[in-house]
């Protein structure tokens, strides 16, 4: 069985796509900060019939990242690691001349420190995997300049470049940014809680990111729902 690991899987995108995966089969190492909601998110998902590890932590601390590392071994290896967890810097978001520096730090942290010290830790097993994949949930912010998404999308935009970097130097895998479009998810809601549009559900653009992994295409930039649409 193919073993993925997905950070903040306990709702949005990230439990979409557990469900999604566990429902081809995946066995997954799936992590939240909340451990109740991680919980009900991998006793639904472990209705599919395969191996789920549910582990609550914060992505920024090693000790928990190492875990998540050890879990997928057991498993049998890492075939895909989707850095999925988020932070916006600020709830709802501001304008840079308001956003506290410390929102920034945290959103930078969890982001992209984190992302890239999970990929570090997980390199070994993805370059022994047939079919190794880094995913790095991006954002249209991380191109586009939108009023008060300044400090989220400076983050966005830094893990979309290590993603860039890390597929010329590990030619070896596939490393795919991927934009998943408006989503009607908690953490938009937190960010923006006066628009009454804010996308569509998660599950809308899943089949992309499964699009991804079936095709195997170039390590590169794309966007969901483009893929689901078959652009």
């Amino acid at each position: 069985m193919p073993v993925g690991i997905i950070t903040g899987a306990s709702k949005g995108l990230g439990r979409a796509l557990a469900e999604a995966l566990a429902g081809l089969g995946w066995d997954l190492v799936l992590d939240a900060r909340g451990a109740a909601a991680l919980r009900e998110a991998a006793a639904a998902v472990g209705t599919h019939g395969t191996r789920v590890v549910a582990l609550p932590g914060d992505v920024t601390d090693a000790g928990h990242r190492a875990a998540l590392v050890a879990a997928a071994r057991e498993l049998g290896g890492i075939d895909v690691l989707v850095n999925n967890a988020s932070a916006l810097g600020a709830e709802p978001l501001v304008r840079l001349a308001e956003l506290p520096l410390t929102g920034l730090r945290r959103a930078l942290e969890v982001n992209v420190t984190a992302a890239l010290g999970l990929v570090q830790e997980a390199l070994p097993l993805l370059r022994a995997s047939a079919a190794g994949a880094v995913i790095a949930v991006g954002s249209d912010a991380a191109v586009e300049a939108y009023g008060t998404w300044g400090g989220y999308g400076a983050s966005k935009a830094a893990l979309e470049q290590l993603a860039a970097v890390l597929a010329v130097e590990e030619p070896g895998l596939r490393v795919w940014a991927v934009d998943p479009g408006d989503m009607a998810t908690e953490l938009h809601a937190a960010a923006v809680p006066d628009e009454e549009d804010l996308g569509v559900a998660p599950a809308a653009v899943v089949p992309g990111f499964l699009r991804l992994l079936a095709e195997r295409p170039a390590s590169g930039r794309y966007a969901a729902r483009a893929l689901v649409a078959g652009r």
